[in-house]
């Protein structure tokens, strides 16, 4: 089937502009196959990296013996490549990144147990069990980190996401064709928009239209067909199926319920979606606070030589204690005390008062976002590498500890700040445990206004799953080291 060209379009249709193709520039085949491919050398770069660090670390720890971690390579391989396939990992159609991690880990797992398998009806010795077990752990966590910049590179490249067709009128097209283009990771990219023959050029979208009636010249590059539709008419259904498509995607607006793993419901002829509060479940409240206790106590023993040091620092750059303790609102509206690295002079609330009444153009960013690009409180120098650093938060796991806070979840807010949200959200927002770290702060981060945090927050909460929890955990380290809209 010849790709689209100029001839075979009306001459009242939106063009493509001349570097524009429908498609990569490779047939659908060759295109997944690049990106399984691409996804495999990096899940096997992963391995080899742990397997290399597990038998250094065995050689450190017991000088003079032979682990035989490298014999076990080629069932490991074997094990994980076919795990992972079988999760749908070696393609582009599963790309949601919770739903990925979530496959990747219990596809780690699996691979692991029959690793271990292996080696006990193998009667190798018994230490590679838990170093096996350790390995599948450094596997999930390092896997995780080598497939976003496999993604990236993919997406640079132009083979990451399925060139795909929108279907619907035109304000849906249109929404729809900026959701993907700001979300590229999702693995799909619009080429091309279908309309009705009487519809007009749909010019906002920045894509070509072709009319239904020469939906045939559709290159066959094009994988996916979505229609963005409400509701398919009758009389499109037919020859929307004969699409040369791999797929066909019924699209629907949801995104005022927030949902990440939605569950479906066919109801007669309707089909339902149900959304369950999972946070809110006393069995999940409980398996939280597990998780805070088994990270946060190994955490406070590592970071306890680093908070020292920085308390020192602190106090060498302005006289006055080194540590403060701030108001906060708390699950069920309790308040506790948020404990701080102290970042700023100690007469912090008369610089910022002052430097709020001589600048107008401050008070309304401070209004807007409860920080300032160029604020004043802060101390030169270590003030502001452990506030980019999120250095200054380390005290906080001794709320962790006391159970005030959870390693993930909201950022707990002064009553200020709190009060600036509507009634109802102020009520979701305490009815979880505040965290260390969120989901705000590993997206927007401070960058984000009021109205992205509200949304953020209420993503987390109604969506709050394991897998969501070592998502934020697992994008709070670039997140941190990159410094992203830290202030």
């Amino acid at each position: 089937m010849p790709d689209v060209v100029t001839t075979a379009v009306a001459p009242a249709i939106v063009m493509p502009a001349p570097q524009y193709q429908l498609g990569s520039g490779v047939a659908p085949a060759t295109r997944r196959l690049l990106v399984a491919a691409a996804l495999l050398v990096g899940d096997l770069a992963t391995l080899t990296i742990v397997v290399a660090i597990l038998q250094l670390s065995a050689r450190i720890a017991a000088p003079g013996a032979e682990p035989g971690i490298p014999e076990l390579m080629p069932v490991w391989i074997l094990a994980l490549c076919g795990a992972l396939a079988g999760f749908g990992l070696y393609g582009s159609e599963r790309a949601e990144p919770v739903d990925r991690l979530r496959r990747r880990t219990l596809g780690n797992l699996i691979a692991a147990m029959i690793v271990i398998a292996w080696a006990v009806i193998g009667k190798r010795p018994g230490a590679l069990t838990g170093i096996v077990a350790i390995g599948a752990v450094l596997m999930v966590a390092l896997g995780y980190y080598v497939e976003a910049l496999v993604r990236s590179g993919l997406l640079r490249r132009g083979f990451w996401a399925a060139p795909a067709v929108l279907y619907g009128t035109s304000p849906t097209c249109a929404a729809l064709a900026r959701h993907l283009a700001l979300r590229p990771e999702l693995g799909l990219r619009p080429v091309a928009i279908l309309a009705d023959d009487d519809a007009r050029p749909l010019a906002e979208a920045g894509l070509p239209v072709i009319p239904c009636g020469q939906a045939g010249i559709i290159a066959q590059r094009v994988e996916v067909a979505l229609c963005a539709s409400g509701d398919l008419p009758a009389d499109k259904e037919s020859w929307l199926e004969r699409l040369p498509v791999r797929k066909i995607v019924m699209v629907h607006d949801a995104s005022a319920l927030q949902l990440l793993t939605p569950r479906m419901r066919v109801i007669g002829g309707l089909l339902g979606f149900e959304r369950h509060s999972a946070i809110h479940s006393p069995r999940n409240l409980r398996l939280k606070r597990l998780m805070d206790l088994v990270l946060a106590i190994p955490l406070a023993v590592l970071a306890a030589p680093a908070i020292v040091m920085l308390a020192l620092a602190v106090k060498a750059a302005d006289p006055g204690p080194a540590f403060y303790a701030q108001p906060r609102i708390g699950r069920n509206g309790r308040i506790f005390k948020v404990y701080k690295l102290r970042s700023m002079y100690a007469d912090a609330e008369a610089r910022l008062t002052a430097h709020l009444d001589a600048d107008p153009a401050a008070r309304q960013e401070w209004e807007r976002f409860f920080k300032l690009g160029n604020d004043p409180r802060i101390l030169p120098r270590i003030g502001r590498f452990i506030r980019r650093s999120s250095h200054d938060e380390l005290p906080q796991l001794w709320n962790v500890l006391r159970g005030e806070m959870s390693i993930v979840g909201p950022r707990p807010f002064p009553a200020y700040h709190n009060q600036r949200f509507d009634p109802a959200f102020q009520v979701l927002r305490t009815s979880v445990p505040p965290g260390l770290t969120g989901l705000w702060q590993v997206s927007e981060r401070s960058d984000g206004d009021l109205a992205v945090q509200k949304r953020q927050d209420s993503f987390y909460i109604h969506n709050w799953s394991f897998w969501l929890d070592l998502y934020v955990l697992l994008q709070t380290v670039p997140a941190v080291l990159l410094a992203r809209g830290a202030r």
